[in-house]
């Protein structure tokens, strides 16, 4: 009687819903579960920000519905912050639209310029919603591999050409999530000539651009002469500050595209809660030490994590950016196993690759976000097993 739909059939189990079950039940068997899974930071919301919040949640005026396209301050403040950051002038009322968290904006985003019988360039692996929000449009899903021979970036010239001609969409991401890769200036521009040449749009998915270490400082694709004109870029408070519960992100760039997106989403949702906006202004706007300090915990974890699982004898390349490590199982085995094997003998949770796609198959992720009282205890039971 209830039958899915072809669409709903046709997507992917959702790997994270499918770790957080096993998680679950071993929890409930009064398991020390050691979660480097999900990459969700451990750390509190900056106390100005929480504080923000309180005052205007107990504002009448916030308690109504919230403009769709975000609060006037608001999207000033994005474009402060991107100015600022990147050095890439955004006009507030026609480039920027404030999101209930990027996720779902990326997930809505093919809705608006797919059909059926249309290609979306998706590289694999990839965080799973460029995927599914594509399949979800009705259109057709084509991997462009990342492969560690390449350092983790598509090879944009072995795309087909008969693929190119049915092709609207292009997915980046750098910092990358799952593989934690980054990507230079002459990336963004090869992207650029490559896609104004098909005609194809470009999403950028920034997430992870304040997460990085050892100096490093990534750019931003909108950064490139003519970024602008054929691409839209997402990006994200939940990292940067810590608030991935609070939804709150935004779109910014070509000004037809935020628009078809701003009329795809008064169709579906009415805004962000006004006082989670005005909390969203006051992060941006206000002081920015806590992003140096979380980067140096994540640094000092990261180094911690390296050291120990090269004590294992693995080989593991020492990420500049994200909070994430993506590493080879033992003999390239399968990554599902692999994960079930640490999480039923070692009591510890990691991503298995496959999860990501199956250019993904044989690696690992692993997130950095547990202390490093933690991560040391993981190591010490990967020892016992491995």
């Amino acid at each position: 009687m209830f039958k899915l739909s072809k669409r709903l059939q046709n997507l992917p189990p959702y790997l994270f819903l499918e770790i957080d079950k096993a998680k679950r039940k071993a929890r409930q068997e009064g398991r020390d579960i050691i979660d480097l899974g999900v990459g969700d930071p451990d750390q509190p919301t900056p106390s100005h920000i929480i504080e923000k919040l309180c005052q205007a949640a107990h504002e009448p005026a916030t308690h109504r519905y919230a403009l769709e396209q975000g609060m006037p301050a608001l999207r000033q403040a994005i474009a402060g912050w991107y100015e600022s950051r990147f050095q890439v002038r955004l006009d507030p009322e026609s480039e920027i639209l404030p999101l209930l968290g990027s996720k779902e904006g990326i997930a809505h985003f093919p809705l608006a310029f797919l059909n059926s019988g249309d290609y979306a360039l998706v590289p694999e692996p990839c965080y799973p919603p460029y995927k599914s929000g594509s399949i979800l449009a009705g259109a057709r899903v084509y991997p462009v591999p990342l492969l560690e021979s390449n350092a983790f970036l598509p090879d944009l010239k072995k795309i087909p050409g008969r693929i190119c001609r049915k092709a609207k969409l292009l997915y980046i991401n750098y910092p990358n999530n799952p593989t934690a890769s980054t990507a230079e200036k002459g990336f963004y521009e090869d992207v650029v000539d490559f896609a104004t040449k098909n005609k194809i749009i470009v999403i950028s998915d920034l997430a992870y651009s304040e997460i990085a270490y050892d100096g490093y400082r990534p750019g931003s694709f909108l950064e490139i002469e003519g970024a602008r004109d054929i691409g839209i870029e997402f990006h994200s408070l939940s990292k940067t500050y810590d608030m991935t519960g609070w939804r709150i992100g935004w779109a910014c760039g070509q000004p037809k595209l935020i628009s078809a997106l701003a009329k795809l989403k008064s169709n579906i949702d009415s805004g962000i809660f006004s006082a989670v906006q005005l909390a969203g202004i006051t992060a941006l706007e206000g002081p920015q030490g806590h992003i140096q300090d979380i980067c140096q915990l994540y640094q000092e974890r990261r180094d911690l994590l390296i050291s120990g699982l090269t004590s294992l004898g693995w080989q593991v390349n020492s990420p500049r950016a994200t909070f994430y490590v993506w590493l080879r199982t033992p003999d390239r085995s399968d990554s599902l196993k692999f994960s079930r094997l640490l999480l039923e003998k070692a009591d510890v949770v990691v991503t298995p690759g496959v999860g990501f796609g199956r250019y993904a198959e044989g690696y690992i992720r692993i997130a950095l976000t547990v202390s490093k009282e933690r991560i040391q205890e993981a190591v010490e039971r990967l020892k016992r097993i491995i």
